[in-house]
């Protein structure tokens, strides 16, 4: 079983204010399957150490790691003319670092951590990166779905535009987003009691456009929920979109891993 995990902040200081080495997670998702990590970031810093994590642990225990560059929305006020610059150097070293996507980028009205002109300014000019260096971006939304959407309408999108990361829109508007050319990310909510909304996206995505994510160490799915997530929960997603569409698990994990390699250009 190969598995891909396509959003986990694996550096996250979580992990080691709890004593969970590098080392430990990475062995549990092999253990369980996940061959396969794409390690997101929010700012200048943290792209940094999506980065680094990738060059210290990238194959440990026989999982392939990959990054993402790019300006969270509650980052946006700290977005400056160097920051873009310093990510037009990295995307353009892009293959030798394993960024494969830019991002987390988008809106989010739901804390309003940055102005929301603001927000709405840095996530334009983050997609003319993408574009710049044809490269996917994982697109961070909430609370902002009518904003965010005149945006991406508006943007000369590339023919592949990337991931609706942990995708909490409506079933409609993800149809949308899957006709624009994206994927939909689904992680710990869609296995919630008493969520819905996220259920009713997941009966609104074909098949070839679903990927599964844990957006670790956030968002533990049931029956781990309340714990600290890693990508070895991930499975609990795959299960899941199993039970509600009527597969194997197997048939989903191998779907969702193909999927994931074509979301992010990997040929490996």
């Amino acid at each position: 079983m190969n598995i891909f995990d396509t959003h986990a902040h694996l550096y996250d200081g979580r992990y080691k204010e709890e004593g969970i080495s590098p080392e430990d997670v990475l062995f549990r998702a092999k253990e369980t399957g996940v061959t396969r990590i794409l390690i997101p970031a929010d700012n200048e810093k943290t792209s940094r150490e999506a980065m680094e994590y990738v060059r210290k642990y990238d194959g440990l225990h026989g999982v392939s790691l990959y990054c993402s560059v790019g300006v969270h929305p509650h980052e946006a006020k700290s977005y400056t003319d160097e920051t873009e610059e310093q990510l037009r150097k990295w995307l353009g070293d892009r293959k030798d670092r394993k960024i494969m996507a830019l991002g987390e980028i988008g809106l989010d009205y739901y804390y309003d951590l940055s102005p929301r002109d603001v927000q709405k300014d840095v996530f334009r000019r983050q997609l003319k990166l993408a574009r710049e260096f044809d490269i996917p971006i994982i697109l961070h939304e909430r609370e902002a779905t009518g904003d965010c959407m005149d945006i991406l309408r508006s943007e000369e999108l590339i023919s592949s535009p990337g991931v609706c990361h942990c995708c909490s829109t409506s079933p409609e508007i993800a149809a949308e987003l899957v006709k624009m050319g994206f994927f939909i990310g689904f992680d710990g909510p869609l296995t919630f009691k008493n969520n819905k909304k996220t259920p009713a996206v997941l009966e609104a995505v074909p098949l070839e456009r679903i990927v599964i994510e844990t957006d670790s160490p956030y968002l533990a799915p049931v029956p781990r929920r309340g714990k600290t997530n890693e990508p070895s929960y991930v499975l609990h997603v795959a299960e899941k979109i199993a039970e509600l569409k009527g597969m194997d698990v197997e048939e989903v994990t191998e779907l969702t891993f193909q999927n994931g390699k074509r979301l992010y250009h990997i040929e490996e």
